[in-house]
C-alpha cells in the first residue's frame, strides 16, 4: 500500500510540474494593442454608422432621398443632395441603380465597403460614352442576368454603403428634382446579413476594451480588401480571447485609454500620414487606403464616407501663429487673385465649420453653415478674396464672405474641392493662413 501511495504521489507531482512547464501566452505589448485598437476602431466606426442608419429606418437595397443638409454624421458635404441605401448583392442577384441625364452640375453615385473604402463610383468621368441610363451592380463572378442594355459595374463585396450626391449649384430644386430620379431596382433576391452588434458609442467617448470584444463579430462581417494588414486583424482577435481573462481585460482597457488615445490624438494632427502647412492638413490618402490604416480611421472618425477621386479635403485648425482656432476670435483667409479657390476645382469649393469633437456645424443664428461658389462673394479691388469667420460680422466684411461661428468653443475648418485640379490635385497647395484679428 505505502508503495502504491508512494507511485500515486510520484505521478501527481510530475503531473503537476509538467502542467507547470507549459509555457504561457506571450503577453501582448502595449504598442501592439494600440495598433489593432486604432485599425479595428476603422471598422467599428462605421458598424456604429450601419447601426444607427438601420435603426433611422434604413431598409437594404431601398434608395432614401435626404432633404439638403439633413443628414447626421461627420463632416457632412452642404453643397450636395444625398440619397443614401446600404446595398447587397450576392452570387444569385444584382441591384440595379437608374441614374438620370445629369447635365451641367456635378454628380456621382458612390459605393463603400464596411471599412469605409471607395470601391465604385458612377459618373460621367468614369462612365463617358454612357453616363446614365441602367447600372447593374453585381458581385464579382456572378453569374447573373441583367437587364438589356444595362452597364455592369463588378463589386469585391457583398455588402456597400451607397450615398448618390447631386450638386445643389445655383438651383437647388433642380438638383432636388434630379436627386429624385435615382432609383434602385434589383435582378434576384439576396441573401440579407444580420447587422453587426458591436458598440454604440459617441465620436468624443471611444470604445475601451468592449472594442476588442467585438472583434469577431466585426472581423467576421466584412473582409479587410486591403492586402498586408492581415496581422493587425490577427492580433485583435488574439487580444479579443486574451481580454477574457478579467485582469487581463483590465489591462488592455487601460492600454487603450493611455497608449492608443494617445497615439490617434497625436496623429489626428497630420490625419495620419498627411502634412500640415499654413496651419491646414492634408491627408496622404483618402477613399482608399492602401496600408494606411490609421488615416483610415481617423478618416472614419472626422468625415465618414470619404470619396476618392472625387474629392479632396483640407483641415483648419490653428491660426498663422500656431493657435487652435476659436469662436472667440476674428479670422481673416485672404486668397490672391492669381490663386482663388475656383482655380482648383472643376466643379465647385466650400468651407464649412464644426465642433471638435463630433465633427457637425456649427449652430448659428442665421444657420448659415458654408460658405461656396455659390455664395453672393465680394472681392477687392485687386482681385482678391477674403473670407471672415467670427460670430459677428465684422464691420469690413461683405455679407456673403462671412460664415458665422459661434462664441465659446474651439471649431475645425474643413475646405473642399470637388474634382481637384493643379496643386490641390498633386499636393503642392495649400490654402493660406488664417489671421486672426
Amino acid at each position: 500500500m505505502n508503495k502504491l501511495v508512494c507511485a500515486v504521489f510520484a505521478l501527481f507531482f510530475a503531473t503537476t510540474a509538467t502542467v507547470h512547464a507549459q509555457p504561457q501566452p506571450a503577453r501582448i505589448a502595449d504598442q501592439d494593442i494600440s495598433d489593432a485598437y486604432i485599425y479595428l476602431l476603422g471598422r467599428l466606426l462605421v458598424t456604429r454608422q450601419q447601426q444607427i442608419d438601420f435603426q433611422e429606418g434604413f431598409k437594404w437595397n431601398e434608395l432614401l432621398h435626404r432633404k439638403p443638409g439633413a443628414v447626421d454624421w461627420p463632416n457632412p458635404n452642404l453643397d450636395v443632395a444625398y440619397s443614401e441605401a446600404w446595398v447587397a448583392v450576392d452570387e444569385s442577384s444584382c441591384t440595379i441603380v437608374s441614374v438620370p441625364k445629369v447635365e451641367g452640375r456635378y454628380y456621382t453615385v458612390h459605393f463603400l465597403n464596411g471599412w469605409g473604402e471607395t470601391i465604385a463610383n458612377i459618373n460621367e468621368r468614369l462612365f463617358p460614352k454612357r453616363p446614365f441610363g441602367e447600372f447593374a451592380m453585381c458581385l464579382r463572378g456572378a453569374n447573373v442576368a441583367i437587364p438589356v442594355g444595362a452597364t455592369r459595374i463588378d463589386l469585391p463585396v457583398k455588402y456597400s454603403r451607397v450615398l448618390a450626391r447631386v450638386e445643389l449649384g445655383s438651383d437647388p430644386d433642380a438638383a432636388i428634382a434630379l436627386q429624385h430620379q435615382f432609383k434602385f431596382g434589383a435582378t434576384g433576391t439576396p441573401k440579407l446579413p444580420d447587422i453587426p452588434k458591436t458598440p454604440l458609442f459617441e465620436l468624443e467617448a471611444l470604445p475601451g476594451v468592449e472594442a476588442f470584444e467585438a472583434a469577431d463579430i466585426a472581423l467576421d462581417s466584412e473582409p479587410d480588401l486591403s492586402v498586408g494588414l492581415e496581422a493587425l486583424g490577427q492580433k485583435a482577435r488574439a487580444i479579443a480571447k486574451g481580454v477574457k481573462d478579467a485582469a487581463e481585460r483590465v489591462r488592455v482597457d487601460q492600454v487603450i485609454r493611455t497608449r492608443a488615445f494617445a497615439d490617434l490624438g497625436k496623429a489626428a494632427v497630420i490625419i495620419g500620414h498627411g502634412t500640415v502647412q499654413n496651419g491646414w492638413a492634408r491627408p496622404g490618402v483618402v477613399g482608399e487606403y492602401g496600408l494606411d490604416y490609421l488615416a483610415r480611421t481617423l478618416v472614419n472618425n472626422g468625415g465618414i464616407w470619404a470619396i476618392k477621386p472625387e474629392v479632396l479635403y483640407y483641415r483648419g485648425g490653428l491660426d498663422q501663429a500656431g493657435a487652435e482656432i476659436s469662436g472667440d476670435n476674428v479670422y481673416t483667409l485672404t486668397f490672391p487673385k492669381d490663386g482663388l479657390p475656383a482655380q482648383y476645382a472643376t466643379f465647385f469649393w466650400s468651407v464649412i465649420a464644426v465642433d471638435g469633437h463630433r465633427f457637425r456645424v456649427l449652430p448659428n443664428s442665421i444657420n448659415r453653415f458654408l460658405i461656396n461658389n455659390q455664395s453672393k462673394l465680394q472681392y477687392g479691388a485687386d482681385g482678391s478674396l477674403t473670407l471672415y469667420f467670427a460670430d459677428q460680422k465684422p464691420a469690413d466684411a461683405p455679407d456673403g464672405n462671412w460664415l458665422p461661428t459661434p462664441k465659446g468653443q474651439k471649431y475645425r475648418l474643413t475646405f473642399r474641392f470637388y474634382r481637384p485640379t493643379e496643386g490641390v490635385a498633386n499636393g503642392t497647395y495649400y490654402p493660406p493662413p488664417l489671421i486672426k484679428r
